[in-house]
Order: structure tokens, then sequence, then C-alpha cells
């Protein structure tokens, strides 16, 4: 049943409608059609590592809502998501205790671009009614799934600012969050899926308890949590036949999501926010990703990331035809810019093949549907390519588009990528949450090499320098490496709350080496760039390893590790040394049995001597972030305990 469509365009000057439609209707080799004086700076006489990127297409200087609308205009009636629910897997592990008629059966779900509109409609209504209004933080702790699609467009109509929590978070981490940013609006799943694990998902039971210690007393009393006003549940429990979560009819002081939605009833008359929408105003607050252990609230723009996902798009070639199978999370840039902006501006669709990772169902997905494109990070694209080395049957044919971000992503890999999955247009997108994320990028057009070493080059209307770490005013000559800083629309508004923070890596600076005004957003990654602007990360600046006085570099052994036969995954940190301050420890995952004196053979034989790692520890897994980045503070932290348990056995 298709719905009848009733939106306004009210806002949005036509001639910019046609522009950008035109744009986005380019073929997917959309670089090569770009002048060269408006491309990045291919400078013959590039000397000092600064990079101005393109000025076409032009920035979009409407609302997301506005946006939207010109989007439905055009492709209503084509799909924008579609998503399925989780079913266990056949493995005994997963099917033990489950009777077959308790098997969840999966359900697919498909929004066209009209539904999703007036379904987001009906839900921006529903919130109003609990008293959202413009500039209210409403926080979302949800996985992937078309619950959470409708809630961000719901929310940007608003005006309200969209608030995605990583559904990980334990009771103390969600109050935190919700206390931090003056929360008075909780939406939440009954049960968190959990990556790798469908349909074994976290009781948010307990979780819940603790912030509102009488979920039965009908009213919403947080003692933790003062601003909190209204908690609203999605009964996800059928995924789950065996996680503990009681009817919601009994837990009356919470609000279930199916009253949001009307019970059915949609509204085809948009929403109008308190005040007019402004392109600069806060919509989204983003926490960092947390590898550093300190994550912090980064305040994003419908600016920054309407043109961060829009030129995306554009620099990948994303068309309306395209299907994109989307396993990072929606709570991450990744997810919501990455793959969901990006997409939702060019009339593509966005697959979400489960709530959390799954790897099978990620390959059945893109295989069903015969997808035309597939995202990930690192560690997600091994755990796909080693389920399909297991299993031909799984293995997509038609796949071509595609991207790898999250971390760095070893050279091996995308060879392996390319290689198995196809994926001929697979582009590498660098960023940081505090830049919208994507500041630099690669082209299906780059040179292999380039593509497969470097980060590619600046994003349109953004500018890339490296800089001395030592004297961020100083930009470094084309080739050593340094602090990478970017300028430009996509910066951040700053940390909300935390001013402090913020003026430690958003510096406004008033000159540059070519007198140019610029706010510059520091990475703390280092970088370096070449003379035709591509820029290469070697690794964060707070992961160099200082052994003796030489600085190591973590990504050169990791990409060295990773084409070891028998290495599956690998991670080196520093460890420290009472000789040498430092040492190289490595972390690996096996395919099957590998020695040490193997691993430092194989590293002694391709790299200097001193690169060889001396300690080498055996992981099952790594600790990461939601989003798939590796926490290395925390393998640091196993390493020294680790080596201290070894020194005291020796004593």
């Amino acid at each position: 049943m298709v719905l009848p469509l009733q939106l306004r365009t009210a806002g949005i000057p036509s001639s910019a409608l046609r522009l950008w439609s035109s744009y986005l209707r380019r073929p997917s080799r959309t670089l090569s059609n770009v002048p060269r004086a408006q491309s990045v700076r291919r400078l013959a006489g590039l000397t000092t590592s600064i990079s101005q990127g393109p000025s076409e297409p032009p920035l979009l200087t409407h609302t997301i809502p506005e946006h939207f609308a010109s989007v439905v205009s055009q492709f209503g009636h084509r799909p924008a998501v579609i998503y399925r629910s989780p079913t266990a897997s056949p493995s005994p592990d997963v099917l033990a205790g489950i009777s077959p008629s308790q098997v969840p059966v999966s359900l697919e779900t498909t929004y066209t671009y009209e539904t999703l509109d007036l379904l987001s409609n009906t839900l921006a209504h529903s919130l109003r009614s609990l008293g959202v209004k413009k500039g209210d933080r409403v926080a979302v702790s949800l996985g992937n799934c078309p619950e959470f699609a409708a809630l961000t467009y719901a929310i940007f109509k608003l005006g309200a600012i969209l608030v995605p929590l990583n559904p990980g978070f334990n009771a103390t981490q969600v109050s935190a969050a919700l206390n931090h940013l003056g929360v008075e609006v909780l939406i939440i799943a009954a049960v968190t899926d959990l990556a790798y694990k469908p349909c074994r998902g976290r009781s948010n039971l307990p979780l819940l308890k603790e912030i509102l210690p009488d979920l039965g007393s009908g009213k919403v009393e947080a003692p933790n949590v003062p601003t909190l006003a209204k908690v609203i549940v999605v009964d996800n429990t059928p995924s789950h036949p065996l996680v503990p979560f009681p009817t919601l009819s009994s837990l009356r002081s919470l609000t279930p999501f199916t009253l949001l939605t009307g019970g059915g009833t949609s509204f085809s008359r948009p929403i109008t926010p308190d005040s007019p929408l402004s392109a600069s105003e806060t919509i989204n607050i983003q926490f960092t990703s947390g590898t550093t252990s300190h994550p912090k609230a980064a305040m994003l723009s419908h600016t920054s990331i309407l043109n961060n996902g829009a030129l995306i798009a554009h620099r990948m070639g994303l068309d309306p035809s395209d299907l994109i199978v989307c396993p990072p999370p929606l709570f991450h840039c990744f997810g919501c810019v990455l793959g969901y902006m990006a997409t939702a501006t060019t009339g593509a669709a966005i697959l979400f093949p489960s709530p959390a990772f799954d790897p099978l169902a990620s390959l059945r997905m893109a295989a069903d549907h015969r997808a035309t494109g597939l995202y990930g990070v690192a560690t997600m694209f091994v755990a796909m390519l080693e389920l399909a080395a297991a299993s031909v049957k799984a293995l997509p044919t038609h796949l071509l588009k595609g991207i790898a971000a999250g971390s760095s992503v070893p050279e091996s890999l995308m060879r392996r990528l390319y290689a198995s999955f196809g994926l001929a247009d697979l582009v590498i997108c660098y960023g940081m949450t505090e830049t919208s994320p994507v500041s630099c990028m690669t082209t299906p057009t780059d040179p292999s090499v380039k593509r497969t070493s470097s980060v590619g080059r600046a994003m349109p209307h953004t500018r890339v320098k490296v800089v001395d770490p030592a004297d961020r005013a100083r930009a470094l000559p084309v080739g050593e490496r340094g602090e990478l800083a970017a300028a430009g629309y996509l910066v951040m508004q700053g940390y909300w709350g935390d001013e402090e923070r913020t003026r430690e890596v958003r510096i406004p600076e008033t000159t540059d080496v070519d007198g140019r005004e610029a706010t510059w957003m520091y990475s703390g990654d280092e970088a370096r760039m070449d003379g035709d602007g591509y820029v290469e990360i070697t690794g964060r600046i707070k992961d160099l390893i200082i052994r003796g006085g030489e600085n190591i570099h973590p990504l050169e052994i990791e990409n060295c590790l990773f084409q070891h036969p028998l290495v599956a995954e690998v991670s080196v940190v520093g460890v420290p040394d009472e000789r040498y301050g430092e040492s190289v420890g490595a972390f690996i995952i096996a395919h099957r049995g590998v020695k040490a004196s193997e691993v430092r053979d194989w590293v002694r034989t391709h790299l200097s001597s001193h690169l060889v790692p001396k300690h080498v520890f055996w992981i099952d897994e790594y600790p990461k972030t939601a989003s798939g980045k590796i926490q290395k503070f925390k393998l640091r932290d196993i390493a020294r305990r680790a080596i201290a348990v070894e020194a005291d056995a020796g004593r």
C-alpha cells in the first residue's frame, strides 16, 4: 500500500534542488567529471602539508527536514529502509533451551520514503504531545531498527536534539549521559541486542530498575536523573525468547513505543516546530567512541551532518538505485551519517541486516537483496571474510560499492576485500565524531596504490593539514609525520558543557600558511601528506611507542603481521620496559596454531629488528567500542598485568 504524500518544500530554492539532483544522478566515478581546477589541489609544488578540498558540489544551505522533504518528493515510492529482525543461527549453543515454537522467525520491514515521512510525522506529533519541544535533548538507545530510523526524522522535524546512546551502556553510563545533557525523554529497547550473538540479548530490566526504582508506580521518579520525565520502551522481546522481560502493561512507569505510533493512525500533516529551524543549530549530540576511555558529547549541526552525508554519497557515487547493507551502528557517526544520511540524501536504500552486528546476517542480507554496497570497519570485514571463506554459499557476488572506515584499514585487508567480495568501488573514509565525521576520503578513480595505502584527500569545502604536535602553528613539510587537523563547515560546535576540552582541540586561527582564517579541529591522529594531497594515517599520537628514544608506529607492525597466513587479527601497543622505556607488545588472534617465535621471525624478516615484538599475547577477542574500534588503552592494561604476574612468578 502506497500512503498519500503531503509535504512542503518551502525554504528550498528550486534551483538548489535541481542542482543537487543533477549531482546525485552522476555516474559512480564522479570525480573524473570534476574540472581539475575544482578537484583537490594536486600541486607539483605542494611542499607544505596543507590541502584544500574541491569547491563543488555547493554546500546545501537548508535544514535536514527541508532537504528530506525534497528527497521524498523525488523518490517517495522508492525503498528508504529495509530491516530484518534477528533470528537464531542454527548452532546448538544458540538453540539450546529454545523449543521449535519459540525460535524467532525473521521479519523484514520495508519503509518507502513516503512511509518514512508519514511515520516520522506521527512520531513527531506524539513526542510533541509528551512535551518535547525545539532544543530538548531526546536520548535514543536502540540497535539498527526501523524505529530508530523513523525517530531520527521525527526528532529533527521538531527541532529537538537527537542523542544516540550506545545500547551497550550500563545504568551508570546511561545516567551519566542523561544527567550531562539534561535529558527529559529516553527511548530504549526492552532488550539490548549483542554483536555476534543473535537473539541472545541483554535484558534492560535491571538497568531500568536502577534508573527508576519503582517501575510499577505509574510515575517517572529517577532519583539519580532528576530531569528525566518519560521513558519509552520498544518491545523487541519476540526476537529474544530466553531473555526475561515482563509485559509492558505491568510496568506502569514506562510508556510503550506503540503509543507513539498512534495504533496505525498516521499524520500526513507535517509538524511545525516551536520556532523556525536554522541550519546552523545543533541537531545531534554524538558521544565520542571511547577508545581513550573518556567519551565527550560533540554538538553537530544540520549543516555539518546533512552536507557530510551528501558529499560522501557524491564522492563514492551513490544513486537512487543503490541498496547499501550497513552493519555499523546508528548510534555512531558511521551508521547515521556515512550510512543513513548518505543514502537518504540520494534516494538510495539502507539495509539493516540485524540490530547488532552479525556477520552471517550481513552476508545473507547482501545476497538475498542483491545489494550493490557493503559497509564495515576492519573487524567487521574480517569476520565476514572468515565466514565467507568457510561457506561459499554466503558469498555475495554483486557488490560494487562500499566504505571501510572507523579505524585504520590495513592494506592487505583492502586487497582481500577486493578479491573476495568484488567491491571494485570500495572507498576508505577517515574522520572523527567532531568533524561530522568525514574529512578525508578516497574515490573509486584513485590509483589503486592510493586506495589501499591512504585515506584519500580532503573532502569538498574542507581543509586538512599536518602540523608539528609540539607547535601546532607550524604546518610540516610534505612527507613528514605530525598531527592531522581539519577545518570547514564540518567542525563541531563544541563539546556540550565542556568549554575547557573544546578549547584544547577546536582552535580558531587567524592565519595559516596562506593567510586564511579558519577554525581547526585537531584529531590526535598521526599522519603524513604526500605532494598530491593524499593523507596516510600512521597511528594515534598517544599510541606511538617510544623505545629507547626511537619512535615506533604500531600500524606499520600491524600491517606486517596481518599478512602472516596464520594471523587473523593483530593489535600492537606499547608495553612498559625497564631498559627502553617502552617495548613492542602484539595482541594476536590466530587462525590456528602459531608460535611467538614465528611471529617475531616474520616481523624480523619484513621489517627492522627494533620493530620485533618483545611480548606476544594470544587473545580470543579484543576489547572494542560498540562501533568496532579496538580499545588499545585496555590492551595496555592487560599487558601490564600479564607482565607483572610473570615477573612475580620469576622471583
